[in-house]
């Protein structure tokens, strides 16, 4: 309740002077006090008279720009997306070098045209397995990156690799006097060659490589092992590599760039499987071709949102059954056996019958001996460790045709784009390379077959010699000593022959794992099962963010509502008395003037002597 009153002065005395009127505003709320306001017209300023509303305006509007501009500043920041870019802004800020808790790196690349030194710094890591390193180009005292590079290039000291680590010592005191000197025993430096170095001879990489571990550790403290320098792969330089994707159900519409995905190749022990992304449309050599191309060609959508195309993928997916490491050596066996008794019955002969006139195997370690039971009989096989002809007689096997776009047993398989296509080799292909030959990881062709026939022609008891010093890996047994020359041949052809890719593919990696994580076939059929369930979080998530947003928003905005209300009540107050001030200064001009009083609720008082 509020109870405001106006007073003009006194009542009229007959001729006397009018007293000098005064105004008087009494303001009653449901305070603890009355407030009281005490306005005389005459003695005010006349800037009231005429700028008081512009006034009140201009204050309010300042008000309510300090409201806002309170309110971003002081809770603004706890929007992630101005954090992310404020993160980007330090980015550009010169590195706190007297932080204790920053770590740092170097990094040399030694090009063709010359070498350029990197510095790197990151804050310590927040104990997340699932997060990275937060990894920071380092900036001088000027904001400026760390950044040097010299001429010419590391190759032009192919000839005089002993001038090497002169070459290379200003660019890592240029590093030395940017790190701060108590951090440089724990900074791990990197010095990696290119394209100019892979052009040179292996000795002459390896005299250059050499000077730089011999001499770097006697001038600098960093942490550089051995490791730390060498000659990286063209495929190493590479950013993410992308291909071209027409999306399933929209030929009609142009392709799109999409990050490229990797195939699977898996050996078992009876099967063989190859399955691989195929981006654009395919072409069939016959209408039978194509309708065997539709049970082998797979259409899916990893996204949660079954409108949306950008993660639909035709995926080419075949199985070979009788096509495993072991399936496959079951069937040489059983030609061997087949064909052999055939062959003495013919000639009357006993080849393989006892042991002492064995069959002479090319698929088995030189003097492995081994046996084939078929029917109540035996046979006697012995190893003649020669690889070359073990991929002779197993190449029948593979039941190739001369029908276009085949693979194994004339299955259709699409063209893959081998200058643009990265494998991984899981089970047997990983176990054949890595367990007796130590040769996991990256596939070459060349090194593979020297290796695998020098173990086919080692003699047996020299491979079990080695098997009982541990010089295999801890799962290798007897068996895998007696049928490595085998699958090593069995999984070349399956790869070169059979899939037909070329003898100089150099994107196959053999893995048992990937990222320490096992991959398996389960994962894939999760993945594509599950791939509606993120609607779910993301409505949870969603409702979490609103939920969070509404009461962000009640926390900076309704707490000032008091404030913005108060505002609003006082300008109507001054918007009130401004109103009955005209209009008593229009009764003061009207001619005299009586004494009046303004009481809410109340009807004016009847002065006397009035007519």
């Amino acid at each position: 309740m509020a109870e405001v009153s106006l007073c003009a002065g006194r009542p009229a005395r007959g001729p006397e002077k009018p007293e000098r009127k005064r105004l008087r505003i009494s303001v009653s709320c449901l305070f603890p006090a009355s407030w009281h306001f005490s306005i005389s017209p005459v003695g005010c300023p006349r800037i009231l008279n005429t700028t008081l509303r512009q006034i009140i305006v201009i204050g309010l509007l300042a008000a309510a720009f300090f409201l806002l501009y309170y309110s971003v500043v002081k809770y603004g920041f706890r929007d992630k997306k101005l954090h992310r870019y404020l993160a980007r802004v330090t980015d550009t800020e010169a590195t706190d070098t007297n932080n204790p808790k920053l770590n740092y790196g170097i990094m040399v690349d030694c090009g063709s045209s010359g070498s350029r030194i990197f510095v790197y710094w990151w804050p310590r890591h927040n104990g997340n397995p699932h997060d990275l390193l937060d990894i920071k180009q380092m900036r001088d005292k000027n904001s400026k990156p760390v950044v040097m590079k010299i001429k010419p290039g590391i190759s032009e000291f192919a000839t005089s690799p002993e001038k090497v680590s002169d070459y290379i010592f200003p660019l890592l005191s240029f590093a030395a006097a940017h790190v701060p000197r108590a951090k440089h025993k724990e900074t791990p430096l990197y010095i990696l060659c290119t394209a100019g170095m892979r052009i040179l001879p292996e000795s002459q990489q390896k005299a250059i490589l050499e000077d730089l571990l011999t001499d770097i550790p006697v001038h600098f403290d960093f942490l550089f092992s051995d490791s730390h320098a060498e000659v990286i792969s063209g495929k190493q330089e590479e950013d993410d590599a992308v291909v071209e994707v027409h999306i399933p159900g929209s030929e009609n519409k142009e392709a799109i760039l999409r990050k490229r995905t990797v195939g699977i190749l898996d050996m078992g022990g009876v099967s063989t499987q190859i399955a691989y992304e195929v981006p654009k449309t395919v072409s069939f050599a016959s209408s039978q071709q194509e309708e065997v191309a539709k049970n082998l060609l797979a259409e899916f959508n990893l996204g949660c949102d079954a409108h949306q195309t950008e993660h639909v993928y035709r995926v080419y997916v075949a199985t070979f059954l009788g096509f495993g490491g072991n399936a496959a050596r079951q069937r040489y066996a059983d030609s061997i056996f087949t064909t052999t008794v055939f062959r003495n019955r013919l000639l009357g002969k006993q080849i393989g019958m006892t042991s002492d006139t064995p069959y002479l195997d090319p698929c088995l370690p030189l003097d492995a001996e081994d046996e084939i039971q078929q029917n109540g009989q035996k046979m006697h096989l012995r190893g003649t460790g020669d690889f070359h002809l073990c991929r002779d007689v197993i190449q029948p096997f593979m039941n190739k045709t001369n029908e276009t776009q085949t693979s194994l047993n004339g299955i259709y398989q699409p063209p893959v784009h081998f200058e643009n296509s990265e494998f991984y080799g899981f089970s047997e292909f990983y176990y054949c390379t890595e367990d007796v030959l130590r040769m996991g990881g990256e596939y070459i062709a060349a090194k593979f077959i020297k290796a695998a026939k020098d173990y086919c022609a080692t003699k047996w008891s020299v491979l079990r010699e080695r098997l009982d010093h541990g010089l295999y890996a801890s799962h290798a047994d007897l068996h895998r000593l007696k049928y490595q020359c085998f699958k090593s041949a069995w999984m070349y052809e399956v790869f070169h022959n059979g899939f037909s890719f070329p003898v100089n593919y150099g994107n196959l990696k053999t893995a048992l794992q990937v990222y320490d994580k096992e991959v398996q076939w389960t994962l894939g059929a999760i993945l594509y099962r599950t791939r509606f369930l993120p609607l779910r979080d993301i409505q949870q998530e969603n409702f979490r963010g609103n939920h969070s947003h509404w009461r962000s928003f009640s926390f900076v905005y309704n707490h000032y509502l008091f404030f913005a209300c108060f505002f609003v009540v006082l300008l109507s107050i001054l918007l009130y008395l401004l109103r009955l001030r005209r209009i008593h200064q229009r009764m003061l001009h009207s001619g005299p003037s009586p004494s009046l009083w303004i009481e809410e609720g109340l009807p004016p008082p009847k002065i006397p002597g009035a007519l």
